[in-house]
């Protein structure tokens, strides 16, 4: 189970549809990061985030990519 799956589980209501779009709060949380760092990673270009009208939102399989990005640099390191 990826990262993604076992933290969104969470956010899923009973018999709900898995979530398409995090908050930023929300992907934040899957990262175990803060609200502000997980920011920083927006602005930066690290996590992968969109405009829906005026709100931030990160498609639910960013974290596990941005993961997946950090451990194959520290691999190559």
């Amino acid at each position: 189970m990826s990262i993604a799956s076992v933290d969104t589980v969470r956010l899923v209501d009973a018999g709900g549809p898995a979530p398409v779009l995090l908050t930023v709060e929300e992907a934040a949380c899957c990262l175990r990061i803060g609200r502000t760092t997980c920011f920083g990673l927006i602005r930066t270009g690290e996590l992968e985030s969109l405009l829906v009208g005026g709100l931030r939102r990160v498609p639910a399989d960013a974290p596990a990519a941005y993961l997946a990005r950090r451990r194959a640099e520290q691999r190559a390191a």
